[in-house]
């Protein structure tokens, strides 16, 4: 479970920081500048690694054995800026301690 759990925190800082990029650097550029090459590069590497990010998370969530709730508060989490880190920062604890 050790591996799946840096799997899905490695991909939970670069779909972060993915979605950071895009939302503050991306959007911002795109409607104040017109200039869509941030959106247009960052938008869909974001949304494939978006997918792996959700692979990852369904493995350890398979091995965890989470709640349905715990498996939609990861999903959200790469949806929302800043929250991926959260969620992931609460996963890491919750998982440690089960493997304790």
């Amino acid at each position: 479970m050790s591996g799946a759990l840096v799997r899905y925190r490695v991909m939970a800082y670069i779909v972060g920081m993915g979605l950071l990029i895009l939302v503050f650097v991306g959007v911002p550029l795109k409607y104040a500048a017109g200039s869509r090459g941030v959106v247009a590069v960052v938008g869909p590497i974001h949304g494939i690694l978006y997918i792996v990010y959700l692979l990852a998370a369904y493995d350890l969530a398979r091995r965890g054995r989470w709640t349905l709730a715990q498996m939609a508060e990861v999903v959200g989490a790469g949806f929302v800026p800043f929250l991926a880190f959260v969620v992931e920062r609460q996963v890491t604890r919750r998982v440690e301690r089960e493997l304790r």
